[in-house]
């Protein structure tokens, strides 16, 4: 996928707000619907924040393999395994918004001051194959985006679940 810079500008500021939308969408739920998970398998809206500041994580060390390394290998992870395996409701979740929030102000700029050649960069996914920086900040962009509507869909079945809607 080949943005324009236009394009790319409204990418960034999407990416850079992500956090807001996620906090806002937090914000919303009681402290006893955090937790509450929707369905067996199906993450909390804790677990959906520990999950996005791994992803963050990731995200971020990604970009940077794909500006600075020649011909990067970005290596897929399992996230449903890591929320499992780090047992995301153990871990706090004011650190994990601290962490997504702190990644994303730190590449923000990084971003906001790439030439236009360096939009040419790519690298290989393990999962699906050619991987440019262009697809990197589609996929991140959204991210949190996404994430935060989930935690919308869990409160409203949370509402439902409890008969408090």
């Amino acid at each position: 996928m080949a943005l324009n810079p236009a394009q790319r500008r409204l990418r960034i500021d999407q990416y850079a707000s992500g956090p807001l939308h996620l906090k806002a969408a937090l914000i919303r739920l009681p402290d006893r619907a955090v937790r509450w998970r929707p369905a067996p398998g199906r993450w909390s809206a804790h677990e959906v924040v520990c999950h996005c500041a791994d992803a963050e994580i990731n995200g971020a060390a990604r970009l940077r393999y794909l500006l600075a390394e020649a011909e990067p290998l970005i290596v897929a992870f399992d996230q449903d395994e890591w929320a499992r395996r780090l047992d995301y409701h153990s871990l706090p979740l004011e650190p994990a918004l601290v962490a997504l929030e702190a990644v994303r102000a730190n590449t923000t700029p990084v971003l906001a001051r790439l030439p236009p050649e360096a939009w040419t960069r790519e690298g290989r996914h393990t999962q699906s194959g050619r991987y440019s920086l262009d697809d990197w900040l589609v996929r991140y962009a959204d991210h949190l985006d996404s994430h935060a509507r989930q935690i919308e869909r869990n409160f409203e079945a949370w509402q439902d679940a409890a008969g408090t809607a």
